[in-house]
């Protein structure tokens, strides 16, 4: 009974480390793309990043949208880096970005966004600058009611303390 104990967990063994060997091998390769920031406009500067020990000693990314850009490696890690530029002609839409490096290849869909004109933060699409006269009247009435709520606490207390 203790041979094939013993047998079984050697076997268990030898298969777990089976299946690690080829995802060991594996981290050396591309592993993820991250492009920032992720809506830009035509002509605008994409940062593009690749995980992944293959790319520290180079490699390249590519795009229907930037021209390639070569990848520099980040100093203290696995990660290298390369600033790209969206072209003035791209079409508006979503594109893909393509890693190379060490020979090994990794595709991103739909990593980032090109938009038509520049990219207006800000809360909602309002045009609008500064408060219209509708929030001035509610604001107006709500300090108001302030007021007035706290002068009748007031005036309530003081009454209860001559008592």
């Amino acid at each position: 009974m203790r041979t094939t104990r013993a047998l079984a967990v050697a076997a268990a063994a030898v298969g777990v480390v089976g299946l690690a060997a080829p995802a060991a091998s594996a981290w050396a390769d591309p592993t993820n793309i991250v492009a920032m920031p992720s809506v830009i406009p035509r002509g605008g500067h994409l940062t593009v990043t690749v995980d992944g020990s293959s790319c520290q000693s180079g490699g390249k990314v590519t795009s229907p949208a930037f021209p390639d850009t070569n990848l520099q490696a980040i100093p203290g890690g696995t990660t290298a880096s390369g600033t790209a530029t969206v072209h003035s002609h791209a079409n508006p839409g979503a594109y893909d970005i393509t890693a190379h490096c060490g020979g090994k290849t990794l595709v991103r869909p739909a990593a980032f966004t090109v938009i038509h004109g520049g990219v207006r933060g800000g809360v909602g699409s309002t045009a609008n600058s500064g408060a219209t006269g509708t929030d001035m009247a509610i604001g107006g009435a709500l300090v108001t009611a302030a007021l007035l709520g706290g002068g009748v606490f007031w005036m309530r207390r003081r009454s209860e303390n001559r008592v």
